[in-house]
């Protein structure tokens, strides 16, 4: 990112909605948003399969792995608006795990770039899939918009929940059916 481009990209906002891009408390506006979105985009120069791939460990572990509630935060590509919630991701192993750690650090990846949830989600079963190699993977994310909340619609509280199914979660129901149980307790405690 151009830091001065952005910058004054901002003060032409400020400009253009009726602020005074000199005013005390805005002097240093463009400074500061440019870098929170520079956070809020890191995912862009970050890559999924090495942050998974630094951690995958041989493993006779042939049962379900779960990591749920993992909380998220991300931008909407449409206007730019925050979206956040949590997101759980299961896999069955196949010969290999991968440490516990590197599974928000991956969703993270995705989320910290202008995103839609449906995609998101996509992306990171996908992700699973490619570098981790299970039997099957899993991803339910849940998320409030705030594209719906302080706009169009302004629906405060509208829940949106998307998910990817890959694999035998996609093949025995038995084995959806165990994800979608314990997911579903801990979106009842959460929401």
């Amino acid at each position: 990112m151009d830091r001065s481009v952005f910058e004054n990209a901002i003060k032409t906002i400020l400009t253009q909605i009726g602020e005074d891009p000199n005013r005390e408390g805005l002097v240093k506006t463009p400074e500061r948003v440019a870098k929170a979105y520079e956070a809020m985009t890191i995912g862009y120069s970050q890559n999924p399969a090495q942050v998974l791939g630094d951690a995958l460990f041989e493993s006779a572990s042939s049962q379900m792995v779960l990591v749920r509630d993992i909380e998220f935060y991300s931008l909407c590509e449409h206007h730019m608006l925050p979206f956040f919630g949590v997101a759980s991701v299961a896999y069955i192993p196949n010969g290999r795990v991968v440490g516990l750690s590197k599974i928000p650090r991956m969703i993270d990846v995705f989320a910290r770039r202008l995103q839609i949830q449906e995609r998101m989600t996509e992306q990171i079963a996908d992700a699973i899939m490619d570098t981790v190699k299970p039997k099957g993977a899993a991803v339910l994310i849940s998320a409030r918009h705030l594209c719906m909340e302080m706009r169009g619609v302004q629906k405060q509280g509208a829940v949106t929940t998307t998910s990817a199914l890959r694999g035998v979660f996609l093949k025995d129901i038995k084995t959806r059916e165990e994800f979608t149980s314990v997911v579903g307790i801990a979106l009842k405690e959460r929401f």
